[in-house]
């Protein structure tokens, strides 16, 4: 085995930063932490930054950093704030994998940062490609960076393709649970709670994606990832449903040949394979059993009822700006769900208007993009639902 890897985790307290942590855990001879990063939750952060003693930690509030500071200052973890400071810790000589597992498009300043300075990546945050897929590709490829996926999709695709890379892809299938309304008819979805969004069948997240999974928004920004990280056009991404959730992708070949990943539903299968790629280091984790699973299911999304993903493919059909217009307007429109203020399908009703409203641009640089993200909020923010009775 060769020498540790040194980790940076952005978004150490998430969902995914916390796995990738008992990935580390279970690994201490594989890997050690240098930097970790995380938004409100800093009580968590101070707790896994005592466990870990990374080099630097970063929050993002200037309110919290003397509080964190005092905390760490016995163990002399240097403590800094904000997202230019996530990019300059990103690259620091000591670090080997960059773990970006920052919620939206927040993670787009920093995981360029990291590629700039040379650091492989790997790729939590699906909506740094779905806003800006050819500027952090082109800047990849540009540094010599490996991407490597962490979203169990994509990550079941990557495995397919090990020993494959000479042999052109056909299609690739990205399946989907179908989330907690799969079967649902929309005068259903009209009355649903977030409580009710918030409980996904088989899958562990945060709550944006869970929504995402909930509404099969998910399934749309995945497919904009997945175009971008194996030089995809978008008639070769499909999608399917895949209730039980065991097959996490497949890819088919030129010869007509299915390659499929199969495992069950834990995130840390897929995050640990991209922090050791190559290798497969051996875990004690429960083991997928046949007999458990006598039969498994599949069906066609129903894109009328769940309105996201017909126009998440739609945004990626069109390309340039329009998958950064439908990220913006997603985050506003999950956070205003989450909030009360609109309904399940208002959400969909949101993310259209904001396309409309937004002006295309087929070859956006990133000072478009972010002119574009901004505009794509304020209309997102102004955008009010037409009441039932007008």
């Amino acid at each position: 085995m060769s020498a540790r890897k040194h980790i940076a985790i952005l978004g150490s307290t998430g969902s995914i930063g916390t796995q990738a942590l008992q990935v580390v855990r279970e690994q201490p001879d594989r890997f050690t932490i240098e930097l970790l990063t995380c938004g409100r939750n800093t009580d968590l952060l101070v707790q896994q930054a005592r466990e870990f003693k990374p080099n630097v930690v970063v929050v993002a509030e200037p309110a919290d950093t003397d509080r964190v500071r005092d905390e760490l200052f016995p163990l002399g973890i240097k403590v800094y704030t904000g997202a230019d400071s996530i990019a300059q810790a990103v690259s620091m000589g000591t670090i080997d994998l960059v773990i970006t597992a920052m919620v939206g498009y927040a993670g787009l300043r920093p995981t360029l940062a990291a590629i700039r300075a040379g650091k492989a990546i790997a790729l939590a945050n699906k909506e740094t490609l779905v806003v800006a897929g050819g500027i952090v590709t082109k800047a990849a490829r540009e540094q010599g960076v490996d991407i490597y996926p962490i979203d169990s999709e994509h990550s079941a695709i990557f495995q397919c393709l090990a020993g494959e890379w000479h042999n052109p892809i056909e299609k690739i299938w990205l399946t989907a649970s179908g989330g907690p309304f799969r079967g649902w008819r929309r005068d259903a979805l009209a009355q649903v709670t977030k409580q009710q969004a918030l409980k996904h069948p088989n899958w562990t997240m945060g709550a944006k994606v869970t929504i995402d999974s909930a509404s099969l928004m998910n399934k749309g920004l995945e497919a904009i990832e997945a175009k971008w990280l194996f030089g995809l056009s978008p008639d070769r991404i499909d999608i399917i449903v895949h209730p039980e959730s065991i097959i996490h992708s497949l890819v088919q070949f030129q010869d007509g040949s299915i390659k499929a990943q199969l495992g069950l539903p834990d995130m840390k299968l897929p995050i640990q394979y991209a922090m050791a790629y190559p290798d497969r280091p051996a875990t004690d984790w429960e083991r997928f059993d046949f007999a458990r699973y006598p039969a498994l299911h599949f069906e066609r999304p129903d894109t009328g009822t769940f309105r996201n993903l017909e126009l998440a493919l739609e945004a990626m059909a069109r390309g340039g700006n329009a998958p950064c217009v439908l990220n913006a307007a997603n985050e506003v429109a999950v956070q205003r769900f989450l909030e009360g203020r609109i309904g399940f399908l208002e959400m969909s009703d949101l993310i259209a208007h904001c396309l409309e409203q937004v002006g295309h641009e087929t070859e956006p640089d990133l000072q478009m993009l972010e002119a574009a993200d901004a505009e794509t909020r304020r209309h997102a923010i102004a955008w009010n639902p037409t009441p039932w009775y007008s």
